[in-house]
């Protein structure tokens, strides 16, 4: 039984991992399951008893991606050697992440057209916005931004950083994506300060 198990979770994975790489490379409307099988060493059967098709294939691969995101922003935010830092940080990780070649297709181009932007963004919800709204509610129970609704702020911010990584996934020239991450930054430092709590508004 343990056995079967193992085996069971082994062809997942490797069903995952295939099935990333030509998400990423030919886009879920390229895609083949047929191609996908081939080269995970599986039969069409044994991809549709774990996935009923290509669609739910694709959410548990976008799923898999915004974990992975979501698990660098925290790693990159506890860098921070205080709260403002560490939320700088995180917002940095998550635009480089997101923009990232083994990412953007999948989480910013085909998430949002194959599963419908609501499901996109309750997904987003569940993992780099949580860590978003976890870090700005923690600010403020500190004293170290002003009061005001958290859960609007998490969305502002949040919508802030995901129309930046969609500006940034449109250009192409390596030069021009520097720029907008250096100008994207200094935005987000900008908007930031707007919030830190003052000496004296305390």
């Amino acid at each position: 039984m343990r056995r079967s198990k193992e085996d069971t979770n082994a062809t997942i994975r490797k069903l995952l991992e295939v099935a990333r790489s030509h998400f990423t490379e030919h886009g879920y409307a390229k895609a083949s399951l047929e191609s996908i099988v081939q080269e995970a060493a599986v039969t069409r059967g044994a991809l549709y008893h774990h996935f009923r098709n290509k669609q739910m294939l694709f959410r548990t691969v976008l799923e898999a991606v915004q974990h992975e995101v979501a698990e660098h922003v925290e790693q990159e935010a506890a860098q921070g050697t205080d709260v403002w830092e560490q939320l700088y940080l995180g917002c940095r990780a998550f635009v480089m992440a997101a923009v990232a070649p083994h990412n953007k297709r999948i989480l910013l181009i085909d998430g949002p057209a194959v599963l419908g932007w609501e499901a996109w963004r309750d997904m987003d919800e569940r993992h780099s916005m949580r860590l978003l709204r976890s870090q700005l509610d923690m600010m403020q129970q500190v004293g170290a931004i002003k009061r005001g609704s958290i859960r609007a702020m998490t969305h502002f911010l949040s919508g802030g950083l995901n129309e930046m990584t969609l500006w940034h996934a449109q250009e192409s020239a390596s030069n021009e994506r520097k720029l907008n991450l250096e100008e994207t930054m200094a935005t987000i430092a900008m908007f930031l300060e707007g919030v830190k709590q003052q000496e004296g508004e305390k």
